[in-house]
């Protein structure tokens, strides 16, 4: 590469860069301009708001005073509903092995999930607070639907009435039975039914079940279709890193049928999606948790949406999602369920719901990549994984391990690699031979001709090199995907990083460099310089073979690993180190191969084959091949 190229690359670079720069300064002060625009709507939909609701009166200060506030919702929804406005909330908390649940009276809904298992990051001392998947103060689980009074559909909100809750019964499997009831009449409730299981199974005491019980609700909720299901909350940043951990929360669904799932996407900014076909689960997903509601009779339709929190606020996202449930008179229960729990593949695989145990694929909210890069990470990398740390503690052994097996699989591919780069370097004199023969442009295509007549002669692939190469990328890609998305490594320390889950930062910068972050990964620079060696060890073995790569030599060799750098930077420490390993192996593997590759005798038996292949016929594909070259020859000479 030219002085002049390599100025342009720079100049580009730094406009690319100023421009980010300007870009995300421009973004911020749109975002604050849209801010002071809806809280100036806000406030005029507020002035001109109409005259409040009896539902919307429960639970908001009112002119009224508190008896007049009663009398005016007994005449809205009657005296029974009415009375269920009246309280305070109180707090039902039950646990087992894995999970701690609060039930709120208020709603009927769930309040507060802790995960007994797991500890959230701390940037300073010991991690011994446990992780929470959500504010309490943002939970809202709600149902709304109409009653039918006097001709009239009165809207209903369970979330502005407070439930009764019955006595916590104990079964003989030792499952816990959380009920709330809701009175609507005097002979009809609304009844909502949890089921905390504590079997000692993780795929089943993640789960908890929910039934929705309608007793005598057939003639309050006449003339209606549907009913919906509105559930919203805040996730904590429970990782170190929010950039990274935010990269991999977003909302998840899937549809009934389909092995794969959907993803709103992993935005920074807010994104919202309806689906009018039928869904069969919600998932709102976080790097290595995640809270799911399952309908195994699937919803009618879904509204979903999300937003971003800032970082440093100690969240990450707002989630939201509405769903339409189909309502018949004759139908008074509904059966569903939610998953509160990790990411784990060992867990999420075994969860089923319904008696007979129909799969709802919910593993698929690890992002292990798809196609033939997801079958590399389920089926081997997984199995592997999971029956090393059987038997070995540190998982910093584990990967080094698990690099080596890999190697060793993909061992006879760098063998054809190297054998064919030594094949391009012995004929290297031939080459340049025949580019003497034809110096001129327009002998180029007499050159080219020549040349892969030599190739074909010495039994040399020109893309020998590459393919091998090609077929170690989906390898490499599975491990990008397995490492990030791996809670195995969550909290797992190794040599000086104290989390192979998320980055290792060994000095803290006082700024932050754009692409880059406010501090340096030391795995992250290690697997950098271990890349340039390796680029400079690969462009001296065919650069002296292969003219055309030395113009690719910039790029290769040095802008490659600056890039890697920036990219990985704030990546899993775990993913860096094998990057790290892998280098260093390949390196040894190939110094390995080269003290058993005689060059002498590789070319003696180059030249046997070249002998044979001159004795013998030649196929009707080569003849073709070289009739087809002469034709286009004759035709470039007549023009």
């Amino acid at each position: 590469m030219d002085k002049k190229s390599i100025l342009g690359f720079v100049i580009v670079s730094l406009l690319f860069v100023g421009y980010s720069i300007y870009n995300s300064k421009q973004q911020q002060k749109y975002q604050e301009q849209l801010t002071a625009w809806q809280n100036y709507q806000d406030s005029l939909a507020r002035a001109n708001a109409p005259e409040p609701t009896a539902d919307s009166l429960v639970f908001t200060p009112a002119e009224e005073t508190r008896e007049e506030m009663l009398e005016r919702k007994v005449a809205v929804v009657g005296e029974t509903l009415a009375a269920a406005t009246q309280g305070e909330e109180q707090i039902v908390s039950v646990e087992n092995d894995v999970l701690k649940i609060d039930f709120s009276t208020r709603g009927g809904q769930v309040k507060d999930v802790t995960l007994k298992e797991y500890t959230k990051y701390a940037p300073r001392g010991e991690r011994n607070e446990l992780v929470k998947l959500f504010d309490p103060e943002s939970a809202n689980f709600s149902m709304l639907f109409h009653l039918k009074r006097d001709n009239r559909f009165i809207p209903v909100n369970t979330m502005n009435y407070y439930f009764t809750a019955q006595p916590v019964v104990t079964r003989e499997d030792g499952t816990r039975e959380v009920a709330f009831r809701l009175p609507v009449g005097e002979s009809s409730y609304l009844e909502y039914v949890y089921l905390v299981h504590d079997s000692k199974n993780p795929a089943s005491d993640y789960l908890v079940d929910f039934d929705v019980r309608m007793v005598g609700m057939a003639a309050e909720m006449a003339g209606q279709s549907g009913f919906e299901l509105g559930w919203s909350n805040t996730s904590y940043q429970n990782e170190k890193g929010f950039k990274n951990e935010n990269m991999y929360t977003t909302l998840a669904y899937r549809l009934p049928g389909e092995a794969s799932i959907e993803e709103l996407g992993m935005s920074e900014e807010a994104k919202s999606e309806n689906i009018t076909t039928p869904v069969n689960w919600v998932a709102f997903k976080q790097q290595f948790f995640s809270s799911v509601f399952i309908a195994p009779d699937n919803v009618a339709s879904a509204d979903l949406s999300f937003t971003t929190e800032k970082a440093g606020s100690g969240f990450i996202k707002n989630f939201a999602s509405k769903m339409v449930v189909p309502f018949s008179a004759e139908k008074t229960a509904y059966d569903f369920a939610f998953y509160f729990g990790p990411n784990r593949y060992s867990i999420l695989k075994d969860v089923t719901v319904g008696d007979d145990g129909e799969e709802i694929h919910i593993e698929r909210l690890i992002p292990l990549g798809w196609g033939i890069i997801g079958w590399i990470n389920r089926w081997c990398v997984i199995p592997v994984f999971d029956f090393l740390r059987n038997y070995i503690g540190s998982f910093g052994i584990i990967i080094l391990i698990l690099a080596v097996l890999i190697r060793l699989v993909i061992s006879p591919m760098t063998y054809k690699s190297y054998v064919s780069m030594a094949k391009m370097r012995i004929i290297k004199p031939q080459v340049d031979e025949l580019n003497k023969k034809y110096p001129k442009q327009e002998d180029a295509m007499k050159r080219q001709q020549a040349t892969m007549e030599l190739y074909k002669k010495m039994g040399i692939n020109p893309m020998g090199g590459c393919i091998p190469m090609l077929i170690q990328f989906p390898i490499l890609i599975a491990m990008f995907r397995f490492f990030p998305a791996s809670i195995e490594l969550r909290d797992q320390p190794f040599l000086w990083a104290d989390d192979l889950s998320s980055f290792d930062s060994i000095v803290n910068l006082p700024f932050s460099i754009p692409f880059y972050g406010d501090h340096v990964s030391l795995f992250a620079l290690l697997m950098a310089l271990s890349t340039f060696a390796y680029s400079y060890y690969n462009y001296q073995q065919t650069a002296s073979s292969q003219p055309q790569m030395a113009g690719m030599k910039f790029m290769m060799v040095y802008m490659m690993p600056i890039m890697l750098l920036f990219w990985f930077n704030s990546y899993s420490s775990g993913l860096c180190y094998y990057y790290l390993l892998s280098n260093l192996f390949t390196i040894g593997q190939t110094q390995f191969i080269r003290r058993f590759v005689d060059d002498d005798k590789l070319h003696a038996a180059m030249q046997a084959n070249a002998a044979k292949k001159m004795n013998g016929k030649k196929s009707k594909f080569q003849l073709r091949y070289e009739e087809l070259m002469r034709e286009q020859e004759a035709k470039r000479n007549k023009k």
